[in-house]
């Protein structure tokens, strides 16, 4: 794999795991609107079950966002290391 197609591959790594974590927000903010929710309704399983529920999921969150925050420190120093901006000027000139 040429230097491009694998920083490339990188930043849609990057992105997916930017999906990623919006994914898991979302399922937490879910998960707190259902806790609200059942304040009202007190339903004893719900009280007992989502709190653990929300820890794991906001656990998940902080380690999506840690090593998220890695690979985008990686796949930047792969493009400075590589002079990836230099390397895509040269290729569009070629075409």
């Amino acid at each position: 794999m040429d230097k491009i197609r694998k920083f490339e591959l990188m930043e849609k790594i990057v992105h997916e795991f930017e999906d990623l974590k919006n994914s898991q927000q979302a399922i937490l903010e879910k998960l707190s609107k259902i806790e609200v929710d059942n304040i009202n309704l007190g339903d004893k399983r719900l009280e007992k079950d989502l709190p653990d529920m929300h820890q794991r999921i906001a656990d998940n969150l902080e380690s999506i966002a840690a090593i998220q925050e890695y690979f985008d420190d990686q796949a930047n120093r792969y493009s400075e290391k590589n002079n990836i901006s230099a390397l895509k000027e040269q290729e569009s000139l070629g075409r």
